[in-house]
């Protein structure tokens, strides 16, 4: 529930807004594809063709079989990094596509 006193943090009001109207994951999804090229690189970003974050789950669809059985192998740690981005324990499994 948001307070009305003007005593509160902007930064603490647009949590409590958020966390009012279920905005988080909708936060996180453009978060995640901002980390992805980050912290993936321009070729991995590159031949990436979608990804979704659905109920704590990051589904990442790629075009290329080598890609994808390489990112197979790192699942445990893109998603360290993705959640270490988030700043949070969010995304609790990690499907290749």
């Amino acid at each position: 529930m948001l307070k009305k006193y003007n005593d509160q943090k902007l930064s603490d009001v647009l949590k409590d807004l958020i966390k009012d109207k279920n905005w988080k994951a909708k936060l996180y999804q453009t978060k995640v594809k901002e980390l992805w090229i980050l912290k993936m690189g321009s070729i991995v970003a590159s031949h990436t063709k979608e990804i979704k974050l659905r109920k704590y789950k990051l589904i990442i669809v790629v075009n290329s079989a080598p890609l994808r059985s390489d990112l197979s192998y790192s699942k445990e740690k893109i998603m360290n990094l993705i959640n270490e981005g988030l700043g949070e324990e969010y995304v609790k499994e990690v499907v290749i596509r």
